[in-house]
C-alpha cells in the first residue's frame, strides 16, 4: 500500500498563495536593493561609505527584527507580526520618495530592514505549517522559487524602471506591489486552521517535549554552514559586474540569469531528494559543484564559460539552500519554526553582509579574480565542517549505542 503522506496534496490554495505573497515581498526587496545605491550616489552624491551602509544598515536591522520575531510566532502573535510587518514596510518605501537627503534615506532602509525582517520570517514559517511533512524538502523547495524569480527578475524590474523612467515611477511601482501583499495575507489569515502538530522528521525532535527556551542548539550547525554558503554569494551579488569589467566579459549580469534557470531546474529533484534521504545526501555535492563553479569563474575568458560557472554554481545553490532550511526546521519542535527561520535567513544576511566586506578587502589589494577563489575557500571549509561533524555525530551514537548494550561490543 502506498504512504498516505504521498497522496497529501502540495499544491494547495494556501502555499500559492504563500508562493505569491513571499514573490511580492521579495520584489520589493529586490528592486530596490540595486537601484538605491546608484539613486543615492546620483542624488546625495553619497560616499562610497554611505552607499555600502544602504546594504549593511538594512542588513543588520532585518536580523536584529527576526531575533523578536521569532519569539512573537511562538507566542502565537503571527497575524501581528505579518501585518505590522507590511505596514512599516510601506511606510519605508513611501519615506523613499520623501527622502531629501541620505541621512533620512538611510533611516529608511533600517525601517525597511525591520519591517522586512517581521514579513520574511512570517511566510516561510506559515509554508512549513501547510506543507505535508513527509513532502516538506519538495514544498520548501518550491517555495524558495518565489524568493529566487524575485532576485531574477527585480533587480532587471528596478534598473529598467530607473532608467527609463527616473526614481518616481520605481517607488510608485514598488509600493503598488507592497499593497498587494495586503489581500493576500488577509486570505492567508482569515481563516487559518489549528496548526496541526506533525511527527517531525528528526528523532531528537520527536522525543522532545514543548521546549522550554527560545533557542535551540542543534542549529548552531545548519547556521554556520548557511553562514559560509552566503560568504560566497555576498562576493557574486556585490562584485559580479565589477569583476566583468577586470575579466572583459560582457553582460556579466547574465550570470544571475543562467544562476536562476540552474537553481529553478534542480529544485524539483533536491527536494524531492532530501525527503527520501535527507540532507546527508545533497550537502556536500552541492558545495561541490559551488566550488566549481567559483572556481570556473575565475578562469572564465569568454561569456559561454561564464555562463557555465553560473550553471554549475546555481545547481549546487539551488540543491542547497532549500536543504539547510528544510533542515533547520526539521530539528526543532513545531512551535519553534520561526525562530529556526529567523536563524536560517540572518545567517544568510550575515554571511552575505560579511562575504561583501571581507571579499572587497581582498579584491582591494589583490583582483576579482583571487577574491573568488579566496571565496571558494569558505565552501571547502564548509565540506569540513560537515564531514567532521557527521563523523563526531556518528562516534557518539554508536558510544551511546555499545553503552546501553555493554554485552554487544564484547567479543567472543
Amino acid at each position: 500500500m502506498n504512504d498516505i503522506n504521498t497522496k497529501q496534496r502540495l499544491w494547495t490554495k494556501e502555499f500559492i498563495t504563500l508562493m505569491v505573497s513571499n514573490l511580492f515581498l521579495f520584489l520589493t526587496l529586490q528592486m530596490m536593493l540595486t537601484t538605491l545605491p546608484a539613486y543615492a550616489k546620483d542624488a546625495f552624491m553619497a560616499s562610497p561609505l554611505q552607499v555600502s551602509l544602504i546594504t549593511s544598515l538594512f542588513a543588520f536591522s532585518a536580523i536584529a527584527s527576526r531575533f523578536i520575531s521569532s519569539k512573537a510566532l511562538e507566542k502565537g502573535k503571527l497575524r501581528l507580526l505579518l501585518y505590522v510587518g507590511l505596514l512599516i514596510s510601506l511606510a519605508a518605501t513611501f519615506g523613499y520618495y520623501w527622502a531629501s537627503g541620505i541621512a533620512f534615506l538611510l533611516f529608511m532602509r533600517v525601517l525597511f530592514g525591520i519591517g522586512f525582517g517581521m514579513t520574511s520570517t512570517s511566510f516561510p514559517t506559515m509554508a512549513a505549517d501547510v506543507i505535508p511533512i513527509k513532502r516538506l524538502g519538495e514544498g520548501m523547495g518550491y517555495f524558495g522559487l518565489s524568493t529566487t524569480l524575485a532576485m531574477s527578475i527585480g533587480p532587471m524590474i528596478g534598473l529598467t524602471l530607473l532608467q527609463g523612467g527616473g526614481f518616481t515611477p520605481l517607488v510608485i511601482i514598488t509600493i503598488i506591489i507592497n499593497i498587494l501583499i495586503f489581500p493576500l495575507a488577509y486570505v492567508l489569515t482569515s481563516k487559518v486552521p489549528k496548526r496541526v502538530i506533525e511527527r517531525p522528521v528528526s528523532e531528537q525532535a520527536i522525543a522532545e517535549p514543548k521546549p522550554k527556551s527560545s533557542f535551540n542548539k542543534r542549529l548552531i550547525l545548519p547556521s554556520l554552514l548557511n553562514f559560509l554558503m552566503s560568504i560566497t554569494y555576498g562576493g557574486l551579488l556585490s562584485f559580479m559586474a565589477l569583476f566583468g569589467a577586470e575579466a572583459h566579459l560582457r553582460n556579466p549580469q547574465y550570470f544571475f540569469l543562467f544562476n536562476a534557470i540552474a537553481i529553478i531546474l534542480v529544485r524539483p529533484f533536491s527536494g524531492r531528494i532530501y525527503d527520501r534521504y535527507g540532507h546527508k545526501a545533497l550537502v556536500v555535492p552541492a558545495a561541490i559543484l559551488m566550488v566549481s563553479g567559483l572556481l570556473l569563474l575565475t578562469y572564465a575568458s569568454s561569456t559561454g564559460m561564464m555562463l557555465l560557472s553560473a550553471l554549475c554554481y546555481g545547481l549546487g545553490f539551488g540543491a542547497m539552500q532549500p536543504s539547510i532550511q528544510t533542515w533547520m526546521i526539521q530539528e526543532v519542535h513545531p512551535q519553534q519554526r520561526g525562530m529556526a527561520n529567523g536563524m536560517f535567513f540572518n545567517s544568510l544576511d550575515f554571511g552575505v553582509a560579511i562575504g561583501s566586506i571581507v571579499l572587497g578587502s581582498i579584491a582591494k589589494s589583490t583582483s576579482y579574480t583571487v577574491m573568488y577563489r579566496y571565496s571558494a575557500v569558505a565552501l571547502v571549509l564548509f565540506i569540513l565542517i560537515y564531514i567532521v561533524m557527521q563523523i563526531a555525530g556518528k562516534s557518539r551514537l554508536q558510544a551511546k549505542t555499545d553503552s546501553d548494550n555493554p554485552g554487544s561490543s564484547v567479543a567472543g
